[in-house]
């Protein structure tokens, strides 16, 4: 492993529909990589047809690839928390089922302690009026989701999805994330 790799570190959360979350963290400095796909059940190798019955037991997810130099676990997981609503259950938005549920797939003791710690430091914040259902669940298998989601916002940005459900969230991101923007 090179000097460069030490340095990346991936991590697999959920928070609504996939297109959304890859839209907002993809604006973060540190983000190598954001690659949509499915987490959390037991089909495997399931479709997006699939996942969309919400008989796999599978959430939409993204895995992100990070730069721990640029931008810290935490400071994603506080991203994630406050960039969707965590208080939710299976649902966010016009989007409801149990793929759209907010989960976090830690991929060791660490990542899950520092999901923990995020978690019970936003609630103690309130944040939110309610309390966080976020599930914190050791990642088992992530399954790539089909090519045609990756990047999908910045590929069809004219599609009504697009503009009304992601574009105000990109913007509020852009807005309120500041300081953890790439240039």
């Amino acid at each position: 492993m090179n000097q460069k790799d030490e340095n990346l570190e991936t991590v697999v959360v959920g928070g609504g529909c996939f297109w959304c979350v890859e839209a907002m963290l993809s604006q973060f400095k540190g983000i190598k990589e954001i690659l949509p796909g499915y987490a959390g059940g037991y089909t495997e190798n399931p479709t997006y047809k699939q996942v969309y019955t919400d008989q796999t037991g599978h959430a939409e997810v993204v895995k992100i690839t990070f730069d721990t130099r640029l931008i810290m676990l935490e400071d994603i997981f506080r991203v994630f928390f406050l960039t969707h609503d965590p208080t939710t259950l299976n649902a966010q938005g016009a989007d409801v089922g149990t793929r759209y549920r907010s989960i976090i797939l830690p991929a060791d003791d660490e990542q899950e302690k520092a999901a923990i710690l995020i978690k019970n430091e936003i609630e103690k914040a309130a944040i939110w009026d309610k309390p966080i259902v976020t599930e914190i669940t050791k990642l088992e298998h992530f399954y790539p989701a089909e090519i045609e989601h990756k990047n999908y916002f910045e590929l069809h940005p004219e599609a009504a999805y697009c503009q009304a459900v992601i574009a105000p969230k990109v913007l509020k991101v852009r807005k309120e994330f500041t300081d953890y923007l790439k240039k």
